[in-house]
């Protein structure tokens, strides 16, 4: 029983020990991109910025291809789905058009059977019971037939609708295959660029602590060309080109720290940074 406790006591000191190992290397790490200078934070960013506006106009290359692909995916699954239920509809009207075919045969059998009744009646009251079950029968007989009838024209225009998506269907999957050769060719040329910037840019973001990066990414996703981190170009900002006041200008050339643009809100950096 003891050396069982002394397991569990050592157990439980080596987990606590893994714990507070994995806790100092990742203090450690944070302090480390802590303590990287201001200039260096900023050029980290703007190195990133350029890689993530590189990726993005590879994306842009493709186009709006891989939208197009989606769509016509979408609009054949759609079609797919139009045939089906058309198939299924066009049973459900056979299976009732047979049903009525088989009340109007079931209505004649009856009427012969009313008529051979008719030949032996033994007064008027029994005639007319006759007569009017005959009329019945007769009319039972025009409904359904009426009712087959426009069933048949709805099963033939349903047909025609199923051999009208069957083409469009076709050229639809003509289409997609065309548009994802397109696509397909432009993504292997552009495939090996842009995993090597993939790459460098994981690289960088491992170096910029997670305070910042989480502002980057902020900044990004709300910019509507997906620029954060923009240069002064003729002492305005190169982002929303709004004028910079010259003593914030002479802050951003220091790089002593981070900047943001008090109109659209992206990171400044010195102009300098495009030309290193």
């Amino acid at each position: 029983m003891a050396e069982k406790t002394k397991k569990k006591e050592v157990k439980k000191v080596e987990k606590t020990s893994a714990k507070s190992t994995a806790t100092k290397s990742e203090t450690k790490k944070n302090t480390m991109l802590s303590d990287l200078s201001s200039v260096n934070k900023l050029r980290l960013l703007y190195e990133l910025q350029i890689i993530d506006s590189s990726v993005d106009n590879l994306k842009i290359i493709r186009g709006e291809l891989p939208l197009e692909v989606q769509d016509l995916e979408d609009e054949i699954v759609g079609f797919d789905t139009r045939i089906k239920n058309l198939v299924q509809e066009i049973k459900e009207t056979e299976n009732t058009v047979s049903h009525r075919k088989g009340s109007v045969e079931t209505a004649k059998s009856l009427i012969k059977k009313y008529e051979e009744q008719q030949k032996n009646v033994r007064n008027n009251r029994e005639f007319d019971s006759l007569s009017k079950e005959l009329e019945f029968q007769g009319l039972e007989i025009e409904l359904n037939e009426k009712i087959i009838k426009e069933l048949g024209i709805k099963v033939k225009e349903k047909k025609r609708e199923i051999d009208t998506t069957k083409a469009l269907l076709a050229d639809k999957k003509i289409a997609l295959e065309e548009k994802k050769h397109e696509l397909s060719e432009i993504t292997s040329e552009t495939a090996n660029d842009e995993k090597e910037l993939d790459s460098r840019a994981e690289e960088i973001r491992n170096l910029i602590e997670p305070r910042l990066l989480t502002a980057y990414n902020k900044i990004r996703h709300n910019a509507r060309n997906g620029l954060a981190v923009v240069t002064v170009k003729r002492d305005a900002c190169g982002g929303c080109f709004n004028k910079i006041p010259p003593q914030r200008q002479l802050d951003i050339k220091l790089s002593k720290k981070v900047i943001v643009c008090e109109y659209c809100g992206r990171i400044l950096v010195d102009a300098d940074f495009a030309d290193e």
